[in-house]
């Protein structure tokens, strides 16, 4: 496949452990802060209605507080933006305690519980946040779930000549899950992505699969990041435009595919 998708990264939104947004999660990126690992810390969604913000699981908080960052970077916090989620589980708590009530005695699920239940809660939640009435793509591929969401954003600004933002976001189950599907902590990566260079631009991308294996981090603790989070497979693509350089990178996607990624800071 020698197809090529180009895009302007407008915004980035980043969660993580020890990484509590972009601005000083750039930094350590690049290499001028330490990277200091600690539990990840989700901001309170103070967009959503009260209501909605007390049924909000932490797949939900986490998505807005990533999208949040970037469209407030890329001047878009009042866009009408299509749209796409990717998430390698979605809502494991929520999942886990639904599987709690089916197995005891009281079977009878919370309303609250059913709706969160399902893979495109967060987009519901968010197009009531952002009050966004576009369209969103709502996407699982398991580890390959940041390559497969990147892909298809790519594939919507490159075809629709529209802006898409993309969200890929992870977060654990409760033992006993945890023990077949060991996410450590939550985490997510946000990226406005547009057709045309603008005064918001951050760096343009050129995405194309590859065979070659995928860059790894020589911080032994960055790269646990990166193999243990399937959203922060994004991780050395962010690495490469906060250390405003330009180059290749090569990210983890499927088994035996990868993608190229060439980065050109604006």
């Amino acid at each position: 496949m020698t197809s090529k998708l180009t895009a302007y990264i407008e915004g980035i939104g980043l969660i993580g452990p020890g990484l509590n947004d972009w601005a000083s999660g750039s930094q350590v990126l690049a290499g001028l802060q330490p990277y200091l690992s600690a539990k990840t810390v989700i901001p309170v969604p103070e967009l959503l209605p009260a209501a909605e913000r007390r049924r909000a699981s932490d797949i939900v908080k986490l998505t807005l507080a990533t999208s949040l960052e970037a469209l407030s970077q890329a001047a878009l916090a009042d866009s009408n933006l299509p749209s796409v989620f990717s998430f390698s589980n979605g809502d494991g708590l929520n999942c886990h305690s639904i599987c709690e009530m089916l197995a005891s005695e009281d079977r009878e699920i919370s309303p609250t519980r059913f709706h969160n239940s399902v893979h495109n809660a967060a987009a519901g939640y968010w197009s009531i946040a952002t009050k966004t009435m576009a369209t969103s793509s709502v996407l699982c591929a398991f580890d390959a779930s940041f390559g497969a969401g990147l892909l298809d954003a790519l594939t919507q600004v490159v075809v629709e000549g529209t802006a898409c933002i993309l969200m890929a976001s992870d977060t654990p189950y409760p033992e006993p899950m945890f023990s077949k599907r060991p996410i450590p902590d939550n985490s997510g990566i946000a990226l406005v992505l547009a057709a045309e260079k603008s005064k918001q631009s951050i760096a343009q991308i050129t995405v194309s699969i590859t065979h070659e294996p995928a860059d790894k981090f020589d911080d032994a603790a960055l790269e646990n990041l990166r193999t243990s989070l399937p959203s922060m497979r994004g991780l050395p693509l962010l690495q490469l435009i906060a250390s405003q350089q330009h180059g290749l990178v090569v990210l983890d996607y499927l088994d035996g595919l990868r993608l190229a990624v060439e980065v050109r800071s604006c």
